[in-house]
């Protein structure tokens, strides 16, 4: 596998820090530790809930905010990637990762909660997740390498997942709630190295493609407004979004009250625990495999066929009386389709629009999936306060499922021709 030069030389660093393979070992690092203490957050609700005297509803709106917020920031951390490089907005990123779970573990109110949880952790996310990091490596790698590189840095991300809930854990129950919070806090300072290698940008108007080729970038290349007009006026791209929402609505959902939902039904906190690990381990083989497919199949069967064997899993998980082996083959399933959508989505934003502004166009889809990570963390938690039941919130995750696979099924993922903008040169 091998890097693609890039326009903006920025820092020295030594030549093996460019190397394709160091940019997906970086990146996947840096989304291993963001997605990964996002990822356990569902294992502070009780603990920190039960210290607090609050309500799963007040944690779950924190947690909505946290999302919605991420959502909202996306494009604009996407914009000020595409113009400055990522490597800035990746340090940024850590830094506010890192105060964020720091003033969470300060929170005393809930307003200080919404505001650490919510707001600080949620543009933080922005800058250290799949558009930033995807975007980059985007121009980075090679075109015809493009599709696999973002399946190993997802997979490289989803050990990061795994390694941390076993880990978040141990350090709750020796370092309680707001021990683990620091510790993770610590962690993400230390990873600010880590974005020093990520010094790219997009191309002026008119200048050679970074990456070169790959979908939309063989036609000619308008400026950023102009290309987002472009992606507005494009039916797939609404498709996209749409059927993104369903995507952040089951995962948000799932990863932030799958573990109050198993002790509500009697089992054990180390057995909620174990279901993320197992959800975060087959993520790890999912991602890289969906990314591999993606390069050789089409993006959106593929996609469609994800979320209909989602609900599926989730239908055969409600329906049948819940054991260990249910919850476990449950946990499989879904983690091996966990984060699959991502590269495929984020390559038929490439393939349809190319990539010189993959990031802010990729930001823009991303928010529909955290418009529905918003309402599934929330939803979660106020149907739970007014039935005492997570079934409604279950039947609304399937029934978004089906409609997300058919929102799929018709998108028109053809390379944009552009015939009013000046060739690019390769």
């Amino acid at each position: 596998m091998t890097s693609h030069p890039t326009s903006h030389a920025g820092t020295a660093l030594p030549p093996w820090w460019r190397t394709a393979w160091f940019l997906l070992l970086a990146g996947g690092l840096v989304m291993g530790l963001a997605l990964g203490a996002r990822h356990v957050q569902g294992l502070f609700m009780l603990p920190i809930i039960t210290d607090r005297g609050w309500t799963r509803e007040t944690f779950a709106f924190a947690m909505a905010v946290q999302n919605l917020t991420w959502g909202l920031a996306q494009p604009f951390t996407g914009m000020v990637a595409d113009r400055f490089g990522s490597a800035r907005v990746m340090l940024a990123g850590l830094a506010l990762y890192a105060a964020g779970l720091f003033l969470m573990a300060q929170a005393a109110t809930p307003a200080a909660f919404v505001w650490s949880a919510g707001l600080c952790v949620g543009v933080a996310l922005s800058g250290t997740t799949f558009g930033v990091v995807y975007g980059a490596l985007s121009r980075m790698i090679a075109p015809a390498q493009r599709s696999r590189a973002l399946g190993l840095a997802g997979a490289m991300g989803g050990i990061g997942q795994f390694l941390l809930v076993p880990g978040a854990q141990a350090m709750i129950l020796q370092a309680g709630w707001r021990g683990a919070l620091l510790i993770l806090a610590v962690t993400a300072a230390a990873m600010l190295p880590l974005a020093l290698p990520f010094q790219d940008r997009a191309q002026p108007a008119g200048g050679a493609g970074v990456g070169g080729g790959g979908g939309g970038v063989g036609g000619a290349q308008p400026p950023l407004l102009g290309a987002v007009r472009e992606a507005f006026r494009h039916s797939g791209f609404w498709l996209l979004n749409l059927g993104f929402l369903a995507c952040g609505f089951q995962l948000a959902f799932i990863a932030n009250h799958l573990p109050a939902y198993l002790r509500d039904k009697g089992m054990q906190p180390s057995e909620g625990m174990a279901a993320l690990a197992v959800i975060a381990l087959a993520n790890i083989a999912g991602t890289y495999w969906f990314g591999v497919l993606g390069g050789r199949h089409s993006r959106k069967y593929l996609l469609a066929g994800i979320y209909l064997v989602r609900t599926a899993a989730m239908a055969l998980f409600v329906l049948l009386p819940l054991s260990a082996a249910t919850l476990y083959g449950f946990a499989a399933v879904m983690g091996f389709l966990w984060l699959g959508t991502v590269p495929l989505t984020s390559g038929i934003v490439s393939q349809v629009f190319g990539v010189r502004y993959i990031t802010t166009l990729f930001g823009f889809v991303f928010f529909g999936h955290q418009l529905g990570s918003f309402l599934g963390v929330w939803l979660g938690g106020v149907v739970f306060e007014a039935t005492r039941s997570y079934d409604l919130v279950w039947m609304g995750a399937m029934a978004l499922g089906v409609v997300a696979a058919a929102l799929h099924w018709p998108i028109d993922d053809r390379e944009i021709v552009r015939a009013g903008w000046p060739q690019p040169q390769r």
